[in-house]
């Protein structure tokens, strides 16, 4: 997690939070009409260990730096170990390397590459995507190129398709580890904000994201962010409240960001389907399913039409218009047809996405469970 909370008790921190002098460790002071802690939480920090530390962290370029380089190795070890049955005897695409010649790590691959393509280290996935970015900016070219260019944080340069799971989350800590030294008012560490609590979504770690996050939206308010930036970040932020269980607030939050896309984009863009997507995710994860499927069955031709029908977005939302079919109140010739559906659609996402990418393997997990509870032949 970025340092949102207090060094001393953990009580949330004001953006603008006194900090130790020379490793720019945040800590709160009392406000009037606020419960925050009081200076002595620095000296009872500086006497409980943080004296031993300060000078170790100032020369790791602050505080925030020296987290993030912490957390960024401890997530490139996990993500090493997690791969580690797939990358054997594998080498690097980019430095054709089995072990990083620096760090020593590891090999990676989450993405949807197949037999010997895809495998590499984080260290050489992050070097190449600062590369990219470093070279735009010194060369000024335009704020499209710099953002595809900033892709490479997240997605695969060989089959374009984003990073999952543990991969995903060591490639958030490198992105933010590079940029979070930049201004507040950054571009760059901005995003690198949204992919680290992106990455740690990926990961399950549910409530770090949530911080961050929380921690983004705060900044981009704080700085008058455009509109469009505002809704990206409550969309994740409303995803990170379904895996939390707060179904309610996700409800609530995806209608205001899919009713916000419709009024800047319009239906057909695909920042509005995939908010009526997961507006519809929020009717069926309370059991709402004739909303899910009224939504849904309008946006569907509208998805086949503007993305293909082997987008992912366009395969989630007939993914989940068969679930509410299936589980709300449908004929049996309805239910057979959903069912067979299902299973198209698990085999088009194992053909696009590959057999680990967590949407295949949500959608042969989905599949086992309604052939056993519809155990109808579906030919």
């Amino acid at each position: 997690m970025i340092l949102t909370n207090c060094a001393a008790c953990a009580a949330p921190l004001a953006h603008n939070a006194p900090r130790c002098v020379r490793c720019k460790l945040r800590y709160l002071v009392r406000r009037p009409g606020r419960r925050y802690c009081n200076a002595t939480c620095q000296h009872d920090h500086w006497r409980r260990g943080h004296k031993q530390m300060c000078k170790k962290i100032h020369r790791g370029g602050n505080a925030e730096q020296y987290n993030a380089d912490k957390k960024y190795k401890e997530a490139v070890a996990v993500a090493v170990e997690a791969c580690a049955d797939d990358t054997k005897g594998q080498t690097c695409f980019i430095c054709t390397q089995a072990l990083h010649w620096k760090t020593k790590e590891g090999l990676v691959r989450g993405c949807a590459c197949r037999g010997t393509a895809g495998f590499a280290h984080v260290s050489c996935l992050a070097e190449q995507a600062k590369i990219l970015c470093d070279e735009a900016e010194e060369n000024n070219l335009s704020n499209k190129t710099f953002t595809d260019r900033f892709g490479r944080w997240y997605a695969c340069s060989l089959c374009e398709q984003e990073y999952h799971g543990v991969v995903r989350c060591a490639l958030g800590w490198a992105c933010w580890k590079t940029y979070v030294g930049r201004l507040e008012a950054d571009w760059a560490r901005g995003a690198a904000m949204t992919e680290l609590g992106l990455g740690l979504l990926a990961a399950d770690h549910y409530e770090d994201a949530l911080s961050v996050q929380e921690a983004d939206l705060a900044t981009l308010r704080r700085l008058g962010a455009p509109e469009h930036t505002i809704l990206v970040t409550q969309n994740n932020i409303a995803n990170t409240y379904h895996e939390l269980g707060r179904l309610n607030e996700a409800l609530s939050l995806q209608r205001d960001v899919y009713s916000g896309w419709l009024k800047l984009y319009g239906e057909e863009h695909e920042r509005a389907l995939r908010a009526a997507y997961n507006y519809a995710l929020s009717f069926l994860r309370l059991k709402r399913f004739e909303e899910v499927k009224a939504l849904l069955r309008r946006k569907l031709p509208v998805a086949r039409r503007v993305l293909g029908s082997e987008h992912e977005v366009t395969l989630s939302i007939r993914e989940d218009l068969c679930r509410a079919t299936l589980d709300g109140e449908s004929s049996a010739e309805e239910k057979r047809e959903a069912l067979r559906m299902l299973e198209e659609i698990a085999g088009v996402m194992r053909r696009v996405m590959g057999p680990a990418h967590p949407n295949t393997l949500n959608a042969h997990s989905i599949l086992k469970f309604y052939r056993r509870k519809f155990p109808w032949p579906t030919a």
